[in-house]
């Protein structure tokens, strides 16, 4: 490994887990493209899809781990919300991954789609005073955070994504759960439902270790940086930039799917 290889992975692994610590999300939608199309363009290397999955679930799980970290404090982890949601998308993804065996890959993209474009349409939901309820009183629905965070599970897991950018419209719009909580709790759902994949991948041997702790360097510096970054930022910022990423991503799906 050169030093332009080494500096080009830091970067996209600083910039994706620094955006994955700000707004709750796994950050894989942004490196994943980030690393399939950025090396080869500016010739330090060039990855297989197989080995960006591989590299992205790796890097993923120690970048909510970064995230979690920083959240620890001030009463933004919702512990129940946490157990509920992160057990649900657990079963829900390894159910998916397992089913995606029967599916053709149109059908899989397909799901993947309609799920990012009903995400995309919540984001833009008006979400007056969410923000104004004391983080001690949240309350929300146990059982229905679990059915939704099951269903997001599945699809999840059938395209083999964490999901996380599914989870938050949800958590903001469906459970009411303030921004802040939400991005905190996401990051820490995600970590869960990310564990299985990880796990998958290294055993499998679709992980390139190096470049891999590269971005996990990367992510354990970027992703807390992010998280107190995010604990600055108007929430009125943090819903905005989050609605216009999950937009983008939902474009970009439908765009390959037709």
């Amino acid at each position: 490994m050169d030093v332009s290889f080494i500096v080009v992975i830091f970067l996209i692994g600083f910039i994706g887990s620094y955006i994955s610590g700000m707004l709750g999300i796994g950050g894989s939608i942004i490196k994943y493209p980030m690393l399939l199309y950025i090396p080869p363009l500016v010739g330090v290397a060039a990855f297989s899809a197989h080995e960006v999955s591989g590299i992205s679930a790796v890097q993923v799980f120690f970048a909510t781990i970064g995230g979690v970290w920083a959240y620890r404090k001030g009463g933004y982890l919702n512990k129940t919300l946490i157990a509920y949601m992160g057990g649900s998308i657990l079963i829900g993804s390894f159910v998916g991954g397992y089913g995606s065996k029967l599916m053709s890959e149109g059908g899989i993209n397909l799901i993947y789609g309609i799920l990012a474009l009903i995400a995309a349409i919540m984001m833009f939901i008006p979400k007056k005073g969410l923000d104004d309820i004391p983080l001690e009183q949240v309350t929300f629905n146990k059982w229905l955070a679990a059915v939704l965070s099951l269903i997001v599970g599945v699809g999840a897991g059938i395209v083999g994504a964490a999901g996380a950018f599914l989870l938050v419209p949800i958590m903001l719009v469906v459970l009411k759960i303030p921004t802040r909580m939400t991005i905190a709790s996401s990051l820490a759902i995600t970590f869960i439902s990310s564990i299985g994949a990880t796990v998958g991948k290294v055993t499998t041997g679709q992980v390139d270790y190096g470049p891999a702790a590269i971005m996990v360097i990367a992510s354990l510096i970027a992703s807390p940086l992010g998280a107190m970054a995010g604990k600055k930022v108007n929430t009125k910022w943090l819903q905005t930039i989050l609605a216009l990423l999950i937009t983008a991503t939902t474009i970009k799906i439908w765009w390959d799917i037709l």
